[in-house]
């Protein structure tokens, strides 16, 4: 079974120019190269940004528009057409974390379902194909903003259950108890307020947690099971389904890991 390379991440940069994610409580940052994404729909809002060339971006019935960076919202199918050596940032948000309506507010394109054109795209390319990136520095510029939508807390109590603890909270009935809310009241909240479905939203926390116990030395059969999939093919569809490539195809290229927020 292939494994990640892990190392300690310096004070604040990074100078690796291998392939890299990073990987924080809601959040996840991969830099490198394009992958050659099939078309999917991620159950997080995607960022993309093309570092050093345009991509082509397809979704649905719209015509395919060619960006340097567009936002994709959570449960959107789409596809990213870009060279095979094309360096590209994907940033991950969790509909829930504060400074997602940030993020939106800051691409001057919001014409259509995906927005376009982030107005510090310049800056952001520069600071990211540099010789040293600074994963925290780019975090906060996504997403740092002043008021955030009030979120209800119950929902955020869960949301925290399940990044943590997503092998162990299986389904919306036993979530919904926790939170002392009826099933059909808890799905229709956390849909309102994580602006993604519950059984999307899990996987998505059951994706993070198997990434991390990977970057933490287990294999991938041993993490898929313990963050709740029913079998490693059941990871592999799901990650591919998720993301538009193979787990496989991501890990065995030579990927840096690097978890921001150990729990």
């Amino acid at each position: 079974m292939t494994r990640m390379a892990t190392e300690p991440l310096p004070d604040s940069c990074c100078d690796d120019a291998r392939p890299t994610v990073w990987l924080w409580s809601g959040h996840a940052a991969y830099r490198g190269p394009s992958l050659r994404l099939g078309t999917h729909s991620g159950s997080v809002t995607c960022f993309a940004l093309g570092l050093d060339a345009p991509f082509l971006l397809r979704s649905g019935p719209e015509e395919p528009r060619r960006a340097r960076s567009a936002l994709i919202p959570a449960r959107t199918s789409h596809q990213i057409v870009a060279g095979e050596e094309q360096t590209m940032l994907f940033f991950y948000v969790d509909p829930g974390a504060s400074g997602t309506a940030h993020l939106l507010g800051q691409m001057t394109d919001t014409t259509s379902t995906i927005a376009y054109d982030h107005r510090d795209e310049a800056a952001l390319i520069a600071g990211l194909m540099g010789p040293i990136m600074n994963p925290e520095m780019l975090r906060r510029r996504l997403l740092e903003s002043g008021e955030t939508n009030p979120t209800d807390e119950r929902i955020r109590g869960a949301m925290k259950l399940l990044r943590d603890q997503p092998g162990e909270r299986g389904s919306a009935a036993e979530m919904a108890a926790t939170v002392n809310l009826s099933q059909s009241r808890f799905l229709h909240l956390f849909s309102a307020h994580s602006g993604t479905s519950f059984r999307r939203y899990r996987l998505w926390a059951r994706m993070r947690h198997a990434a991390a116990a990977v970057s933490q030395g287990a294999d991938l059969s041993t993490a898929a099971s313990d963050a709740g999939f029913a079998s490693p093919s059941h990871f592999s569809d799901t990650f591919r389904a998720m993301f538009g490539l193979t787990a496989t195809q991501l890990f065995s290229n030579q990927l840096r890991f690097v978890v921001m927020d150990p729990s």
